[in-house]
């Protein structure tokens, strides 16, 4: 494996989630790689104090979404994995059938097929049976489908707390060590 890391926004809703993940790394000797679709663009506009360029700050490098003749986009550009997230169910089930149509699916695709660790963050409610089975098909090809919910049985101070404890576990799958509090465990009174 490498010291890279790609990082991908798409047009859900939970932008706050990649941003975190962004400034995690930043704590790292990892290097950040980033790629924001259209519609991550536009959300983040509406969700997040951050303009664009400032998040396209926090990471090393910064990819055009179109440009699938980018770095991320062959099995020679090792890196330590993908996380994609916030992911919307259109890149989900263009990642489930293979569709590399642009710069994330196509680093999606090479992810699995160079069996380096792939995290897709769906963000969705309710999911119906064609989201269910394009995760289970993603999960099938190797990837892991962890969703951005959030923890709250060590009881978090605040919001911050609570984002930045989930995104630190989606890093781990990645390999990355970020440090967090982890459960302990909890005794049961008779």
């Amino acid at each position: 494996m490498s010291n890279r890391v790609v990082v991908a926004f798409t047009g859900a809703t939970g932008q706050l989630f990649g941003v975190k993940a962004l400034e995690l790394l930043d704590e790292t000797p990892y290097e950040s790689h980033l790629i924001l679709s259209r519609a991550a663009k536009m959300n983040l506009e509406q969700e997040s104090d951050q303009s664009v360029e400032e998040v396209r700050e926090l990471a090393d490098t910064a990819y055009n979404v179109q440009n699938v003749g980018a770095p991320p986009a062959s099995g020679s550009f090792r890196t330590q994995g993908t996380l994609v997230c916030p992911c919307s169910m259109k890149t989900l089930s263009n990642i489930a059938h293979g569709n590399a149509g642009n710069l994330i699916t196509r680093t999606a695709d090479v992810s699995l097929k160079e069996r380096q660790p792939l995290v897709l963050m769906p963000r969705e409610k309710p999911l119906n049976r064609i989201h269910i089975q394009n995760m289970l098909d993603v999960t099938d090809a190797g990837g892991i489908i962890y969703p951005p919910f959030l923890s709250f049985y060590q009881r978090p101070d605040s919001l911050e707390e609570a984002v930045t404890r989930t995104m630190a576990r989606a890093l781990s799958f990645l390999g990355v060590d970020v440090s967090f509090d982890e459960w302990d465990g909890m005794s049961i009174n008779e």
